[in-house]
């Protein structure tokens, strides 16, 4: 799954999520005002990246077990 844009209410400026219809394990990022999500991988690492306050990147390195 990429990263998936996520609506927060600008004259309230709350985030709501339904959590039955968001992967079971998943990361959401929120910076400037804006909020993404991003399923986590099975095996692997899932880097953010910052600079000066802000997200620059967001990474991930997949692997598995040998």
């Amino acid at each position: 799954m990429r990263l998936k844009d996520i609506e927060i209410n600008p004259s309230t400026m709350k985030l709501e999520v339904n959590v039955m219809e968001i992967p079971n394990s998943c990361v959401i990022v929120i910076c400037d005002g804006k909020a993404k999500l991003r399923e986590l991988p099975t095996f692997g690492e899932y880097k953010i990246i910052t600079h000066q306050g802000k997200i620059k990147r967001m990474r991930k390195d997949e692997g598995e077990e040998f």
